[in-house]
């Protein structure tokens, strides 16, 4: 059974992966707050990845990292702060994550390492320059780094629409934004973490073993259709 470690299981798009991988994974999830799950199967370490140290482990095969933000505003209203922030969370949070098992990931069988972008980084959407921006400096750490690993370890990135999580409360908040939402999508529909939940399972099995390198679209169509 592999060893996949989720940074940011216990809540959101996290725990939805936690829940698929259960059953057949060890699964060992990282994270401020525990999973509201208990499985044989899994682990719980409590740590902030950002100022704690992240704990030793001796295996791993699969490594996630989740965590992210939603920063919306107009660019008069974003400081400087706030992009340090969501490059913290978003870049350096997984950088850190990634450095601190690299060894031991290279060591795992078949590995790999999934990051997590945005559809925002492709189209160019209003009050997203803070995400976007970050959320472009993981895509470049995806390509980077899938070329560096090569073949040890597959190295790719989820890039989502918008996913009924706590994380994106503010735009589900009502009946009419949860209609436009469907109504922007080609697919009149936007995620439920169970859907990119899939497609991170897919991203870590053998059925991908020659994937590495990509940013993969769970978009409801938003990005490559204009209808």
């Amino acid at each position: 059974m592999k060893t996949t470690v989720i940074i940011g299981g216990s809540k959101g798009i996290g725990f939805a992966i936690t829940k698929e991988l259960i059953a057949t994974h060890k699964v060992v999830v990282i994270s401020r707050t525990a999973p509201e799950l208990e499985h044989q199967n899994l682990k719980h370490y409590t740590c902030d990845v950002l100022t704690d140290n992240l704990p030793e482990l001796e295996t791993v095969d699969n490594l996630i990292y989740c965590p992210g933000s939603i920063n919306l505003k107009p660019i008069g209203r974003l400081s400087i702060e706030d992009f340090k922030q969501d490059f913290e969370i978003n870049v350096i949070g997984a950088v850190k994550t990634i450095k601190h098992y690299l060894n031991t990931v290279k060591k795992g069988n078949a590995p790999s390492i999934t990051l997590f972008s945005t559809v925002a980084t492709k189209l160019g959407m209003p009050y997203h320059a803070s995400v976007a921006t970050s959320k472009s400096g993981v895509e470049g750490l995806v390509k980077s780094l899938g070329a560096e690993l090569a073949p040890t370890v597959r190295v790719n990135a989820i890039a989502p629409t918008v996913t009924n999580t706590d994380l994106a409360a503010k735009l589900l908040r009502n009946d009419k934004m949860i209609e436009n939402i469907k109504d922007r999508h080609p697919l009149k529909r936007f995620l439920d973490p169970t859907d990119v939940a899939h497609m991170a399972s897919f991203l870590i099995s053998e059925k991908a073993r020659s994937i590495s390198g990509q940013i993969l679209e769970v978009d409801c169509g938003i990005v490559n259709f204009k209808l």
